[in-house]
Parts: C-alpha cells; structure tokens; sequence
C-alpha cells in the first residue's frame, strides 16, 4: 500500500513532511520519501494522499469495555483509535484482546486491567469488576488472582488502606508487573508516585497534595466513612475537599509535588472529557448526533447514572462550584504540563455522554483550549508519550519500521487540533479501512444500535445498566 503526496506528521514533535509517499508492506511502515526517494510497486494499492494529513493512530488511555462487540471495536477505529487501555478488567475483555491479536476480532489493539483492586468496603455498585482486600495479605493475593486471569496491568481505587495499598505495590515489583489507576483517599500522591504507581486517572484526590491546607484537607478526608455502593456519597463528602484544594492551590508545593512526579517516571492521565460532563451537565447535548451509535439501553442508562449517582442532591451552591472546580483542574493540568509530567489522553469512555473513539478527539480539543497544550503535545499525548508508556514497540509513531497505525486526516492537526476528528480513513497493523469502508462500518454500527438482536441481549447484560465509571 501506498499513500502518495501527502504530509506525514510523525508525532515526535519533528517538523512534517510534505509532499511524501508512506509504502506500508504487511504491518509495517516500510519507507518514507520523495517520490524520487521511494519506489511504489506496480502492485500496490495506491492511495491519493494529496492534501491529506498522516499521524499514528490514536490511543486511548482510558476506557471502559461496554461488552458490546458490534459497537466499541469498530467505533474506536472508525475514528482513528488504533489502541486502548481498558480499565474495566474482565475476562470478556481479555477475550477481546487476544482476539484482536489473532486477528480474529477487528478491533484496537487492547490493553486491559485487572478487576479493580479497592478497599473493604468499596463504593462501586454491584455488578463492577472489583476485588475487595482488607490487608496487606489480601491485596498481595488480589495481584497473584488478577495476573493469573491474564491482566496486563493491576488497577488500584480510592478505599485502599496504606498497608493493602503498599504490599500491592510491592507484590506488583516482585511479579513485574506495572499498577496504576486513582490515588487512594488514604495515601498521598507522592507517596504514591514513590510507590511505583505509574499513572493516576482523573483529577479528585490528586490535587490534595497540591493545596496549602492538604493538612486539613487530609484531616476530614479520614473521617470520611463509605459503605458498599455508596458511590453518590463518596463524589458527594469529596466534593467539598476539591473545592478547598482547588481554592489553595500552593505553586510552591505544586512544584514540588511535579518534580517528584517526573523524576519517577508517573503519568497523569486527565480525562477533561469525563469532568466536563460531571462538572458541566448542562453542556451535554441530548440529541447528540453520536447517540445515534448506541443502544436504547446504553443510552438510558447513561442518563440514569447522570441524575441518580452524580448529580442526585446537587444544590446551586454546587453547581456555581462544580463550574468553579472545572476551570481549575484544567489549569491543574496545565500547571503539571509545563512542570514536565507525561500526559496521557484518556476519556473514561464508557461513562455518560462518553462516547467510544469520538471523545479522544473531545479531549484533545480540552487539552489544547482548556489546559494550554500546543496541538503537537495534545496529538503526542494521543500517540507517542502512551505507546512508550505502554511499552508498545513502534506503535504511535510514523517512521521506517514502525507498525503500520495510521490514521489519514482530511486537514492539518497542527493548525488547528479540532481537524483530528476530521478522519479519511484509517489504517491499523496494515489493514485499510477506506473512506468508504469507514463509512459503511459507521452505518453497520448504527444498524447494530437499533437492531432487535443486540437491543435483546443487552436487555439481559449486567454490564450495560451498572455504574460503568472507575
């Protein structure tokens, strides 16, 4: 295959390269040059790439696997999405990955956690993949368990206690495997960066460490008492921390806070796109286009989560807050940005009004208006910066060798990063998904939505009326 004429942005933060021929032969990148530099075989399929914008596919740093195989996989490459990290460990997903592997399922590339590893008891529903330690013995078996049902990394929450949270980490060391997921209330963030939590989904707790009263902060935080389920409860006796350490925000500690964070190597990931709809209800919009690709009862139950698990009890006084704490986290991120911590693009796609694929390029768009990237850092925090995170080997970028992940844009990210969502077509490990054949995939998936067969067996699956946020 070859692209011809086109401009190669290689999300290594070089200038692009105009007017070259990209020869991709099996799943790799095999040349890239001038068409003096570059000979296209007469067999090749030949594609126009004049006027056309060439960057590695995207990666997702953070979802979460709704079960329905007609709907996520092609979604994600529809819009360029050539991998992601699930964070909704369970075998079905496992399945799912290995398959995608053996490239029996077409589908991202998937990296996939263990079930969540929390406090007892935890505030996630029923239904939610989770293990439940009390203790340090517990949390060290909890590893060994999520290893051997085949995760590729283990993901922590918010209730652990410092000794289950601390002999995890050290059981992850011994078993050389990687850990990540939210901060716990109960372990600060550069204790846990020190730890070796490589990377800390979302914002929440993450800035108590940042505010000039984390001392009472963490105070309150202790007495904070959550049984089983009581996920409401938890946003709700949080809410009131956040607001302080967003109003206390220290740059004195916060530099010091992101210098530790560097130098450990941990990665935040900022899922803008999820706070936005939590932070912001009122910028969903309820006709939304991309509704269109989900089931009646995704779609329903996405607005039940929204009003009887995040917003339920919601005053004014939380609102005019709620748009307060918005602006802040993203000038958070902004402010660990330029302090040098990797970033990673993740959406908690999955979640209300997160829709699989369309929203990374939503959370581009926020990292670049809403937290200061340039679009070369936001599209590297899409590609490059996870895949070396990930330790995927030539993924995430375009160069001679890489693995063939590309998605073709009909104008130039770099002058205006909105233009990411613009996709002509996509290429994942070599295998061409045309202009017309996304097309077609994106009316096969709308037809899936509607269609009585997967409208029946979603009816009986617990995994789309559960609370799917983690």
């Amino acid at each position: 295959m070859a692209i011809t004429g086109t401009t190669v942005i290689d999300a290594t933060g070089a200038s692009p390269l105009r007017n070259v021929t990209v020869l991709v032969r099996g799943d790799r990148v095999e040349a890239i040059g001038s068409s003096r530099e570059v000979r296209v075989p007469s067999d090749a399929n030949v594609i126009d790439g004049r006027g056309k914008f060439v960057v590695p596919g995207f990666i997702d740093s953070h979802v979460h696997g709704s079960g329905q195989e007609e709907i996520d996989p092609p979604l994600f490459l529809a819009n360029g999405v050539t991998t992601v990290r699930d964070m909704n460990g369970q075998s079905l997903l496992y399945q799912w990955r290995d398959r995608v592997a053996a490239r029996t399922l077409f589908g991202p590339r998937y990296v996939v956690a263990s079930s969540i590893i929390d406090g007892n008891p935890t505030p996630l529903a029923e239904g939610v993949p989770s293990i439940e330690v009390a203790d340090a013995a517990e949390g060290r078996a909890a590893v060994r368990r999520a290893v051997a049902e085949g995760a590729d990394f283990i993901k922590v929450y918010v209730r652990l206690k410092p000794d289950a949270y601390h002999a995890i980490a050290d059981e992850c060391r011994r078993l050389g495997v990687t850990f990540a997921g939210h901060t716990p209330d109960a372990v600060p963030l550069v204790e846990a960066s020190a730890a070796g939590q490589r990377s800390f989904e979302h914002v929440y707790t993450n800035w108590f460490d940042t505010s000039s009263a984390e001392n009472e902060i963490r105070r309150r935080l202790a007495k904070v008492s959550i049984k089983r389920g009581e996920y409401n409860k938890w946003f709700t006796e949080t809410h009131p921390l956040e607001v302080l350490a967003a109003r206390t925000f220290d740059p004195a500690r916060a530099k010091k806070v992101f210098r530790r964070l560097v130098a450990d190597g941990s990665h935040q990931v900022p899922t803008l796109v999820q706070h936005r709809v939590f932070d912001l209800p009122d910028s969903i919009t309820v006709h939304d286009d991309r509704l269109r690709y989900l089931p009646v009862a995704t779609r329903e139950s996405w607005q039940m989560q929204l009003e009887q698990v995040y917003l339920a009890g919601r005053t004014q006084k939380d609102v005019a807050e709620h748009r307060e704490l918005y602006r802040a986290r993203a000038h958070w991120i902004s402010a660990a940005h330029r302090a040098g911590v990797a970033v990673l693009a993740g959406t908690d796609t999955g979640t209300p009004y997160v829709y699989p694929g369309f929203s990374l390029h939503d959370e581009l768009q926020n990292l670049v208006s809403n937290a200061g990237f340039s679009p070369m850092k936001a599209l590297q925090a899409a590609t490059s910066v996870p895949a070396r995170f990930l330790g995927l080997h030539g993924v995430g970028v375009v160069r001679h060798g890489a693995i063939a992940d590309l998605a073709i844009l009909d104008a130039d990210p770099l002058a205006d990063i909105r233009n990411t969502q613009r996709v002509h077509a996509v290429v994942t490990r070599g295998a061409l998904i045309t202009a017309d054949r996304r097309e077609h995939m994106l009316r096969d998936i709308e037809a899936a939505a509607t269609g009585g067969t997967l409208a029946a067996r979603l009816a009986g699956c617990a995994c789309t009326p559960v609370l799917q946020h983690a």
